[in-house]
């Protein structure tokens, strides 16, 4: 099978998944600049969510243009990735809406190491799928991965004894991901 299907479903998914987020925003309660500035919060949540996506969305394309071919195993790997960045809305609104309490900043954590894993197992199906590849080459000790992982688990864990603290991780995950992974990007 080629990868062409995989990759509109995917980016289809994931046009949704942020639409969702979108239209979780919801307006300020009034007309006035205060009304607007006392949304910052959900805002600033949203467009880390989208950032989130975005990475994963941008580290996807690269890592599908780098194979040639994909396996039965390959799409079970890409919808498991998929469904756990389907929770990502779920879990912003209610990170947002709760004022950052404990359980749901823990539980926007898990949100966002499961597909940390789940793209690590994709990875691994692609280079099953094509291992004479270009993404076989260029994939080797994946150090942000492995660091992401543990940032995720650590905020996971920092969030029972402070939300924030637990916060801080999530977004160093996301500056470290920024740029995109090199190991694929430059060779391709």
């Amino acid at each position: 099978m080629g990868k062409g299907r995989v990759e509109a479903f995917s980016d289809g998914v994931i046009a949704i998944i942020i639409t969702i987020m979108v239209l979780d925003l919801k307006t300020p309660d009034g007309a006035s600049f205060e009304a607007l500035a006392g949304t910052w919060p959900l805002l600033l949540l949203y467009a880390f969510s989208f950032l989130y996506v975005g990475i994963y969305w941008s580290n996807h394309h690269h890592t599908l243009h780098a194979a040639h071919r994909v396996t039965g195993g390959v799409l079970w790997a890409n919808l498991h990735l998929l469904f756990w960045l389907s929770l990502v809305p779920f879990t912003t609104r209610w990170m947002g809406e709760s004022g950052y309490a404990t359980w749901p900043v823990a539980v926007y954590g898990l949100s966002l190491l499961m597909p940390s894993i789940a793209y690590y197992i994709l990875t691994r199906a692609l280079i099953a799928a094509n291992p004479d590849s270009l993404l076989a080459r260029a994939v080797g000790w994946d150090v942000k991965g492995i660091v992401s992982t543990t940032l995720y688990i650590v905020g996971i864990g920092l969030t029972f004894w402070q939300p924030l603290a637990g916060i801080a991780c999530y977004v160093l995950v996301a500056l470290i991901w920024l740029v995109p992974d090199s190991r694929i990007e430059g060779r391709v």
